[in-house]
């Protein structure tokens, strides 16, 4: 019979491997439309050049979601994203890279707390934490 059993615990300290997004036009013009944020800033490189930016940038809410991917992506689909936290800096345009990074801050029980960065060419496009519950796996006893 199968018991449930947590996961081996991550320790703090423990750096999660990087994960460079390429971003791109689509990536920032798809992520705004799917957030339903019709800024113009999103979409219309002429009239963020207007507003005084270089060229469309991408919306809190499309990096809400990487980061929130990158969480996922490390620690399994059925982890649970508790609390997100993030601030933006430098703007994300396209032709860049952004590369997501984080170090596990703090461990309690089965949730964890993440500090996250994301840096481009031009510095921090976001920083902050995420409070993830860790999944649960099976185990044969």
């Amino acid at each position: 019979m199968a018991s449930e059993e947590r996961a081996e615990r991550p320790a703090v300290g423990t750096e999660l491997p990087p994960l460079e997004i390429p971003v791109t036009r689509t990536l920032i013009v798809a992520g705004a439309i799917a957030s339903r944020d019709y800024q113009d800033v999103h979409h219309d490189a002429e009239l963020a050049r207007q507003k005084g930016s270089p060229d469309v940038f991408m919306n809190i809410l499309t990096t809400n979601g990487l980061v929130g991917r990158y969480i996922t992506d490390h620690f399994g689909p059925t982890a649970i994203l508790r609390k997100v936290a993030i601030r933006l800096g430098a703007p994300n345009h396209p032709g860049d890279t952004m590369v997501l990074t984080g170090r596990i801050e703090e461990v309690e029980g089965d949730t964890a707390t993440v500090r996250v960065v994301g840096a481009n060419g031009i510095g921090r496009h976001v920083t902050g934490t995420v409070t993830v519950t860790l999944p649960a796996r099976e185990a044969a006893s």
